[in-house]
């Protein structure tokens, strides 16, 4: 694996976030996608390698694991201008879906042009292997997909091609996986709180602690049972239940009745938690207080949540603390906290830095997949490393 570059890259339903090589290239990425035609149309097109390549991505997937192969795609920020884009649905499986393979695709294209780690070939291609940690919803891994997800990705090449692309523009890339480490997402997040990105053990008070850990996804939740170090398999529960359809719910009144178009569901959320103006929005040029409607939809979705909780709890009495984590955590915190004041007062814990609980998966994934490799890489290899850093 020694010229196998690595990546961590969770595949959130609001977003993807990635981590590549030594922490040196790190992307977030909206999960949104829109089909769309190879010569898009572009205003100033002699401009178009001063523009930033994240913000317009347009490619073209081949891979044997898409049911819908040599597809061109307008992927992230610039998917959400369009009015054909799709986000993942409610009830969908993550492992299932094309669009999770063509967001993963894409944000390892985008370090392998932009890294100095791959040598463009002929006709402008990019050979680039990686070695992988992702991650699937506990609901899934204990269904066993993440056995078919991983199959997919491992022996085949998957390719993406940029088309109308800032900068990169005609660049294909060949990604082939080395290995593909698939964790369960609650187990990941109790790793991202016991260990550093050295891998050494930080919070030691954790260890030997029953914890629960509540992530809130879009279209799913989990709660993982940690006993002993690992995931108690049995006791871990999945819901089908996430913020995706509220954030929809939120984004369809607002349009109903201020009659204001929100791009995704990314623009509500933004909304909901950033620092300043809160549940505000612009319309007509006049800033307009919307916490009618985000309170009135939010705390029926924290009810539910809690009620999640509650019901975990009482099968796993002994527990000392759950802690929230995940996209849908941020959206929900105040909500969750002011309902487990009047009622129950359960021992629990949010991460005040928001964007620490965004990245918690993929910062997880980046240390397991590390971890692996570590153990992985033969002791001449580590003895020739460390002699060269000297």
């Amino acid at each position: 694996m020694k010229d196998s570059r690595i990546a961590a890259v969770d595949v959130g339903n609001d977003a993807v976030k990635a981590n590549f090589g030594k922490m040196e290239n790190a992307y977030y990425i909206p999960n949104v996608i829109a089909r769309d035609m190879e010569d898009r149309p572009v205003i100033g097109i002699e401009d178009l390698d001063e523009k930033d390549p994240l913000d317009n991505l347009h490619i073209k997937v081949h891979s044997p694991a898409l049911e819908e192969n040599n597809a061109v795609y307008r992927v992230g920020t610039l998917a959400t201008k369009t009015n054909n884009s799709t986000e993942l649905d409610q009830g969908s499986s993550k492992s299932e879906e094309d669009q999770t393979l063509i967001m993963l695709f894409a944000s390892i294209a985008l370090d392998s042009v932009s890294s100095n780690s791959f040598k463009k070939g002929k006709n402008d291609t990019i050979d680039a292997n990686y070695t992988l940690g992702t991650g699937l919803p506990l609901r899934e891994v204990k269904e066993g997909k993440d056995v078919g997800y991983r199959s997919q990705l491992l022996g085949n090449v998957h390719q993406v091609e940029f088309l109308v692309t800032p900068q990169y523009q005609g660049i294909k890339v060949n990604i082939k996986f080395d290995e593909v480490k698939v964790y369960p997402e609650g187990f990941a997040a109790y790793v991202n709180l016991i260990m550093d990105n050295n891998l050494n053990v930080i919070n030691k008070e954790l260890i030997d602690k029953q914890i629960l850990i509540q992530d809130i996804g879009g279209l799913s939740t989990d709660i993982a049972v940690i006993r002993n170090r690992t995931v108690d398999d049995d006791k871990a529960q999945g819901f089908p239940l996430g913020v995706a359809e509220s954030l929809e719910e939120i984004r369809e009144e607002i349009r109903t009745r201020h009659g204001v178009e929100l791009d995704s569901r990314r623009d509500v959320v933004d909304i909901i938690t950033r620092k300043n103006d809160r549940h505000h929005i612009m319309v007509k040029g006049s800033r307009t207080n919307i916490h009618d409607i985000t309170d009135r939809i939010l705390v029926e979705l924290a009810k539910k949540e809690y009620r999640n909780l509650r019901n975990v709890w009482q099968k796993n009495s002994q527990s000392e603390i759950c802690y929230f984590v995940g996209g849908g955590s941020a959206v929900l915190k105040d909500y969750i906290k002011s309902l487990n004041n009047k009622l129950d007062g359960f021992n629990i814990d949010f991460f005040e830095d928001e964007e620490e609980s965004i990245w918690m998966m993929a910062n997880a994934y980046y240390k397991l997949i590390m971890d692996y490799v570590n153990k992985n890489t033969p002791a001449e290899a580590k003895e020739k490393a460390t002699t060269e850093k000297k």
